[in-house]
């Protein structure tokens, strides 16, 4: 696998902040950015309640709950809030010609972040009482930070933009009253780019790595199943198979993106005689696939970090995260369906902590609700406030046993998801 390839690999997931749903914005650098419906509950339950189109994004099984053609189609925003403070970078070369090591207090930055737009389409049609198809366009995977260009730790910081979108084809079949299975293919097209400034290791070029808009395709596949207890308590089950793909920018660089594999439980209860429901969901995402990124062919004037060999590797070591999701749904009348949620999403880093990727563990707080135009159409509204742990960091770049240069800081980054949607039955 190519060192480029990995680059791109852990850049796609290094730097989080969901950008929004795709899946919006959750650890590492996944994103919940199927549905407004889903962020509006902080996607509790969303691989089997399937009250519109997007359930297929995550269980191709739930497309069997309907038996008339649905679409849906929307956005989500996600904006970013991303802080670096208490930052102290040293830089040992002069120390390689007799002189003191520079060490300088960095001034405080809170816009490294920004903001997203993540569109959706997903569109279901049943054939008769057994059969179903569906295809889809979302965004699963992104993430974007740029600090700005004076900023003194720029080998550190710079800029990373990945993001991935996934079309989908699927299938669902009903075996009987309890029990449907359902399969489908993803065909993802990644894009990355990924710059750090040169702190005077690698020569007099400008960047110690400059790989722009590497892009690339990959074909991954899904499959779950629902089982239906009766009309008010089903259960689903899902499995992602996410594969690793291969970038290239102009200049030939490549990078090996590995996404992470994903599984997903969910729940739905209905209270009989009531117009409450409760829903679940505990979520596996892989994200210890990335163990490192890897660049390969590195153009030697450009990207000097990769020496001679036009290689670079850089440790990353993820681990694998958790999503934890409740929520409650209130059907208050023929015209709002009201709904809420809470998410616990742990950390995809472990020891070896980056300010160009901050990660923690992350607490969801959700509210949505929809709309019922009339009988076949409505629309739906989602907000998500993301918060994130502060988490203190260390990095530092060796040149044989010496420490050339290193950055201590304290990030935080936090997130707003914002999700509209429309959705019709014909």
């Amino acid at each position: 696998m190519t060192q480029n390839t990995r680059l791109f690999k852990k850049t796609l997931l290094a730097v989080t902040v969901a950008m929004a749903s795709g899946q919006a914005m959750a650890a590492g650098f996944q994103l919940n950015a199927q549905s407004a419906t889903g962020i509006g509950r902080a996607f509790a339950g969303d691989a089997v309640i399937a009250d519109n189109a997007s359930v297929m994004a995550r269980n191709p099984a739930a497309m069997a709950l309907f038996d008339k053609t649905e679409l849906s189609l929307g956005f989500e925003s996600i904006t970013s809030l991303i802080e670096v403070k208490d930052a102290t970078y040293r830089n040992n070369l002069p120390m390689l010609g007799g002189k003191p090591p520079i060490v300088a207090d960095v001034p405080d930055t809170d816009d490294v972040g920004g903001t997203s737009i993540a569109p959706n389409i997903h569109l279901i049609v049943p054939v008769n009482e057994k059969f179903a198809w569906g295809v889809n366009a979302y965004s699963n995977f992104g993430t974007k930070t740029e600090f700005s260009d004076d900023y003194i730790a720029s080998e550190y910081g710079g800029l990373t933009d990945v993001k991935s979108f996934n079309f989908g084809l699927a299938g669902s079949y009903r075996l009987n009253d309890q029990w449907s299975f359902g399969a489908g293919l993803d065909l993802i097209y990644g894009q990355g780019t990924m710059k750090r400034g040169n702190p005077g290791i690698f020569g007099a070029a400008p960047y110690a790595l400059n790989v722009d808009k590497a892009d690339g395709f990959a074909v991954g596949f899904n499959v779950g199943t629902v089982y239906e207890l009766d009309e008010n308590n089903r259960f689903g089950f899902a499995y992602r198979y996410s594969p690793e793909f291969e970038a290239e920018d102009d200049k030939g660089q490549k990078i090996t993106l590995p996404l992470p594999d994903i599984a997903e439980f969910s729940g739905y209860h209905k209270i009989e005689d009531t117009k409450f429901a409760v829903h679940y969901s505990i979520q596996y995402i892989g994200w210890s696939a990335f163990e490192k990124i890897e660049f390969r062919n590195l153009d030697a004037s450009s990207s000097p970090i990769g020496g001679a060999s036009g290689a670079y590797d850089k440790d990353y070591q993820w681990q694998d995260g958790w999503h934890y999701a409740i929520g409650g749904t209130y059907y208050l009348n023929n015209d709002w369906t009201l709904r809420t949620g809470y998410m616990y999403d742990t950390s995809a880093q472990d020891s070896l902590t980056s300010i160009s990727v901050p990660d923690s563990d992350r607490q969801w707080l959700s509210a949505g609700f929809t709309y019922h135009i009339d009988t076949k159409s409505n629309v739906d509204f989602g907000f998500t406030y993301l918060m994130g742990d502060k988490v203190d960091v260390e990095e530092s770049i060796k040149v044989g046993n010496l420490t050339a240069t290193s950055v201590n800081a304290t990030t935080q980054a936090d997130a707003i998801l914002v999700g509209l949607q429309y959705s019709r039955s014909f």
